[in-house]
């Protein structure tokens, strides 16, 4: 599987690519169990996601939950999402989402790890110009997506801080796929720090290849990201 996952990357990456202007995301991940000894959950995240450092709008994501922890090192979770994208379009096209998850936690000597295998049943808004230039919808195309997460926590020996890594695939699935099956590849680093029972801070730095909807080329998005991680229960 491995292989064949990196035999698609390279054979998608080596289509044309095109660079979009820098861009940044500023995001909130919660995941909230209702009290301190509870199996169960609230999960949400919220993204704001602008280009150009704010000289325009791109996304907005909305992304609640519940959360059920197995074991301490398996937790499944299912949702639903509202996304508002203005990225390339000139005017916001709506998305609803629904996900489902499995997270599976490890360690390897010092290096936590991390793995989230999530499924999604998009619902994406298309939307005709109109005279007014906001767009006018017209109606959904549903699509399935397969995502895969590995994510590295790695201490650095100074208190407090680590280095936060993480690789991203996202693949379609089902009898919407007309083209390539591929849709994105996320590569992440970022320097993080604890804040003790509050919650992690990562500065951090994301190099996005995207699927164009064409099938004919990838765009390539340099991203500065802002994140904060908290895990504190709903009541104590």
């Amino acid at each position: 599987m491995v292989i064949g996952c990196c035999a698609l990357s390279s054979s998608t990456f080596s289509q044309t690519e095109s660079e979009d202007p820098f861009r940044a995301w500023l995001m909130y991940f919660g995941d909230h169990r209702f009290d301190a000894d509870s199996k169960w959950g609230f999960h949400f995240d919220g993204q704001y996601r602008v280009n150009q450092f704010g000289s325009g709008n791109e996304q907005l994501l909305l992304r609640p939950g519940i959360n059920f922890d197995a074991t301490d090192t398996l937790q499944l979770s299912g949702g639903y999402a509202f996304i508002r994208d203005a990225a390339d379009k000139g005017f916001d096209v709506p998305e609803h989402r629904f996900w489902e998850q499995l997270i599976l936690r490890q360690r390897v000597g010092s290096v936590g790890l991390m793995h989230r295998y999530r499924v999604e049943q998009r619902l994406v808004g298309r939307k005709i110009p109109d005279d007014v230039g906001q767009g006018e919808l017209d109606g959904y195309g549903y699509r399935n997506r397969f995502r895969y997460f590995l994510k590295a926590t790695i201490p650095i020996g100074l208190d407090d801080y680590y280095i936060g890594a993480y690789n991203e695939l996202m693949l379609n699935f089902g009898t919407s796929v007309t083209n390539s099956i591929f849709d994105q590849n996320r590569a992440y680093i970022a320097l993080g720090r604890s804040l003790g029972g509050v919650g992690n801070v990562e500065l951090g730095y994301l190099l996005q290849l995207n699927q164009r909807g064409s099938g004919g080329s990838v765009t390539k998005r340099h991203i500065l990201q802002v994140g904060f991680f908290s895990s504190v229960p709903i009541r104590r």
